[in-house]
């Protein structure tokens, strides 16, 4: 076997793969002989079919199989000990491997076209700063996440009059066709609030549907149909209004955990650490987007742009159009160059994922997705089972991705340690204004 590199520019090359018998013929004589014991054809015994008789019917498809298979891993080998950075898939010289005749030839040739990454370092030393925001969270903070903290534990009354946030269960009706369902009266438009308001368990109401609510998202919710139109009747079955919590030891212990705190000047200090914590992890985030940022801005990195496009196109043939590759080439270009630097910057720093940060950082997700703020409430077991549920679906596609975070996670949190940052005190407002989170 003879490999070849013909590099035509910094991210373009071919590769050339030169085969001899004595490459793939012990592959295909092996291939052959277990042939041999296992076929099953007409007019031999099991087992005892000659080596010439599966030549003759299976020679051409053992023998495309083989030099495909020595193909595939003399590449990857290569490819592996050659350092290069290959972005894209190796693709092959479709004209040149269309012409090999596979009946009579010994000999072949094969040529792969490579896009590459031009080499690149990272000084961080000589890398711009970049401001690190420190946020300065207030009594406004504390009061607003009071109020949703006692929502969102309170409890849901029944009630015998529709009041503006009440949730309306009924049924609706036209013609032949009715339907259960549950009106949230936050998401009705003004002229039909109006409609609802001080109505009472089994009054009827009439109107138009299409004018029912605010966002056309609201009908697609209430309704298993999003051809609904005309009029409708409502009929009002029952009425249910979230009651805010009370603020209590019952209320403390949700929120924080049994015997976490026990008075309400306890509670106050204990949660507006956490709303601290809560804008730090926002500031952060934001710091490590700019971060990135910086990074692709500063380092240097060309790509084989047409090459990638081809391959794009090949690999989706079908799903893709060439003006869809355009539209979205940019932001591929910068997804990837953003890959190779963290791959470099993990590689040079050595950075290794293990089972258990993966499932620490799943459970991380199941806790902020329960809303649980401090101690687990002794639903410790139920978010491990979760997480591990999540984790085991989608085909191990789950795991990768949380993987992947983690990795990426714990990429940049070495990069924080080596890139210089300027510490900026900031309100909430103005942050919330430089991050794009104002409402």
């Amino acid at each position: 076997m003879n490999i070849t590199l013909d590099k035509s520019s910094t991210t373009e090359a071919s590769l050339k793969i030169a085969l001899t018998p004595a490459d793939y013929q012990p592959q295909v004589d092996k291939k052959i002989k277990e042939y041999t014991k296992q076929a099953n054809i007409k007019g031999f015994r099991p087992g005892k079919v000659p080596a010439s008789v599966i030549q003759r019917l299976y020679g051409k498809s053992i023998l495309v199989d083989e030099v495909n298979e020595t193909l595939s891993k003399a590449v990857n080998d290569y490819l592996r000990e050659s350092k290069l950075l290959v972005v894209g898939d190796p693709m092959p010289d479709r004209e040149k491997a269309n012409g090999i005749d596979w009946d009579t030839q010994k000999e072949f040739e094969f040529v792969y076209n490579l896009g590459l990454a031009s080499d690149f370092d990272i000084d961080f030393t000589k890398l711009p700063e970049v401001n690190a925001f420190e946020i300065q969270a207030g009594e406004k903070e504390y009061e607003d996440t009071l109020a949703d903290l006692k929502k969102r534990t309170g409890e849901h009354a029944h009630v015998e009059e529709v009041a503006a946030g009440d949730l309306v269960y009924g049924t609706f009706k036209q013609g032949e066709y009715t339907e259960k369902s549950a009106i949230p009266t936050d998401k009705l438009t003004e002229e039909a609030l109006g409609w609802f308001l001080g109505k009472k368990k089994d009054e009827v109401l009439t109107f138009d549907i299409q004018k029912l609510f605010a966002d056309a998202n609201g009908l697609k919710l209430a309704t298993s149909r999003e051809d609904l139109s005309g009029e409708f009747e409502f009929t009002i079955e029952d009425i249910t209004r979230n009651q805010e919590a009370e603020l209590n030891q019952e209320f403390f212990d949700k929120v924080l955990g049994p015997g976490k705190v026990s008075s309400e000047e306890e509670f106050k200090t204990e949660l507006t650490k956490i709303i601290q914590e809560n804008y730090k992890r926002e500031a952060e985030f934001l710091l490590r987007d700019d971060i990135q940022k910086m990074l692709l801005e500063n380092v240097q990195i060309e790509l084989p742009n047409e090459f990638l496009k081809q391959w794009l196109l090949e690999t989706n043939q079908g799903e893709i159009t060439e003006e869809e590759v355009e539209k979205d080439f940019d932001k591929f270009a910068s997804d990837l160059r953003w890959t190779l630097i963290r791959n470099k910057v993990a590689e040079a720093a050595d950075i290794k994922v293990e089972a258990e940060d993966v499932n620490t950082y799943a459970e991380a997700m199941v806790r902020q997705q329960f809303g649980i703020y401090g101690d687990d409430n002794g639903m410790g077991d139920v978010i491990k089972k979760v997480a591990q549920n999540y984790l085991q679906e989608n085909k191990g596609q789950n795991y990768m991705n949380v993987f992947n975070r983690v990795y990426g996670g714990k990429t940049m949190d070495f990069i924080l340690t080596q890139v210089k940052t300027n510490a900026q005190p900031i309100d909430v407002e103005s942050f919330k204004a430089k991050s794009g989170l104002a409402e």
